[in-house]
């Protein structure tokens, strides 16, 4: 499975002020993780670099990009996703962008038996939750580890260790 280097962001919601900020609903962790990104990009090749300053301001973030000084530039940008060099953030061991998740091959990592693909990733406080597609039916794996045994996001699966009653 092909490892996308350029992640989606963020999204351009509305505008900041009139010196051109923009107000960006991130797409990472929080706005306090984007606001430590100092490129961005409007594509996901990477060859639309913007320089960028930005702040967390409440659950957004306010960005300033080089070249974009008005309102109405900054106006013009609405709607627009921003992307992120994924060498540009550093993750702990046994973290992994959710992009890279979905689509996994959920696999039994004793018998090798397949039980469908991620779907969705959600965040519960105290652990995430995979969201797995089993023949049309979702059953939610808590991505712990008794039960999530190994991510392979370059192999393109996820062997789990099914708890008692996680399929019923």
């Amino acid at each position: 499975m092909a490892i996308q280097r350029y992640l989606q962001a963020g999204q351009v919601v509305s505008t900041h002020g009139v010196r051109g900020e923009m107000r960006v609903q991130p797409w990472c962790d929080s706005p306090e993780v984007f606001a430590k990104l100092r490129t961005l990009y409007w594509d996901d090749k990477g060859t639309q670099p913007l320089k960028v300053k930005s702040r967390p301001h409440k659950a957004m973030a306010l960005v300033k990009a080089e070249g974009i000084d008005t309102v109405q530039q900054a106006a013009a940008c609405r709607g627009r996703i921003l992307y992120l060099d994924r060498r540009d953030l550093k993750l702990a061991p046994g973290q992994y962008f959710i992009q890279d998740l979905i689509g996994l091959t959920v696999k039994d990592a004793d018998t090798g038996a397949a039980y469908g693909s991620i779907t969705d990733v959600s965040a519960t406080g105290a652990n995430d939750v995979y969201h797995m597609d089993m023949d049309g039916r979702e059953v939610l794996i808590p991505a712990i580890p008794p039960v999530v045994i190994r991510v392979d996001p370059e192999g393109g699966e996820l062997l789990i260790r099914p708890m008692e009653g996680l399929f019923e």
